[in-house]
């Protein structure tokens, strides 16, 4: 990817940013929970007419993680709001509704969510008291009952008391293939895709300004983490380098870019070589650990928590490569 500075972007992309900082953030359940436990100031930037992206940390889900890491966001219509993904935790959900409160007066239509994984869904009860549609792939309900028990448990594990208020909030509206849903001047083309970041990606184009919120099937800076097949990940891939009219393109982590086909690119060159190499690695009779080792080496200075993301990439695709 060809970096785009800060002055380049904002002359580009006309926005504007605000701060809601939330300090010592007292929610609905009447109790006060430290700054420290989040990022305590929600960083909004408006990169085109009526989209709003805040951009998570480079943080991994170990100790240190506090529920902020993905990119989430909304965009405004004359009718009403849809929120793109919600954060980790009750907490980040609820900075990123304040932040919606001090934009617009208009109501929350819906709350759509790109995926399964709980940096972009634990905020979803924040939005409860909106009543909006909850959308997401047709996959995402039973993944959500699946892997609830666990991600409950990863949750308070790593957030402890900031954690609390955060529950499953499951899609009333699912998406099969394609469905188009308006705004109120602004139609939103939401696209569920077959396994490749996992089994439950979608992604939402917003035709006005030809914004694409990829969800996980793009990450930018991070290194790429698998989840569900790589090889279905890569066919994706090269359906996304066919969409038209992309203008603008909002990673599931990392910065919004306009250069949406050579950030498809950087990460197609990760997944392709680590592909490669686990293949190699397992025709020579190196076990996982080995491979863990050394796949991908060339990539490691290309992306951020690199060692810990790349090795749990190996670590799920290496049993299954081994049945080729």
């Amino acid at each position: 990817m060809i970096p785009v500075s800060a002055v380049d972007f904002s002359r580009m992309i006309l926005g504007t940013c605000f701060r809601i900082v939330t300090g010592l953030a007292i929610i609905n359940l009447g109790f006060i929970i430290s700054a420290q436990a989040i990022a305590a100031d929600l960083l909004i930037k408006e990169v085109a007419p009526g989209i709003y992206v805040h951009q998570g940390a480079h943080e991994d889900l170990d100790e240190g993680y506090h529920g902020d890491i993905s990119n989430i966001g909304f965009i405004i219509g004359s009718k009403g709001v849809a929120v793109i993904d919600t954060g980790g935790s009750y907490l980040v959900g609820s900075a990123l509704r304040q932040a919606i409160a001090a934009v617009t007066k208009l109501p929350v239509l819906y709350v759509i969510n790109t995926h399964i994984h709980p940096d972009h869904i634990f905020g979803n009860a924040a939005f409860l008291a909106d009543k909006p549609a909850f959308i997401g792939h047709k996959k995402l309900a039973n993944a959500m009952e699946l892997r609830k028990d666990a991600y409950i448990r990863q949750g308070n594990n790593l957030l402890q008391e900031a954690f609390s208020g955060s529950e499953i909030v499951k899609p009333t509206m699912t998406v099969d293939n394609t469905q188009a849903i308006d705004l109120g001047g602004r139609k939103l083309l939401l696209t569920a895709y077959s396994t490749s970041h996992t089994n439950t990606d979608l992604t939402v184009f917003d035709e006005k300004t030809g914004t694409l919120w990829t969800g996980d099937l793009l990450f930018i800076d991070r290194t790429p983490s698998i989840d569900g097949d790589i090889k279905g990940w890569l066919v994706t891939i090269g359906t996304l380098k066919q969409l038209q009219g992309v203008n603008i393109a909002i990673p599931g982590h990392g910065p919004v870019t306009t250069a949406f086909s050579t950030a498809l690119d950087n990460e197609s060159r990760y997944l392709e070589l680590l592909l490669n190499d686990v293949r190699t690695s397992i025709k020579k009779g190196r076990t996982m650990e080995q491979t863990m080792q050394s796949a991908a080496e060339q990539e490691r200075d290309k992306w951020a928590l690199f060692n810990a993301v790349n090795r749990r990439n190996v670590n799920l695709i290496y049993p299954v490569l081994e049945w080729e």
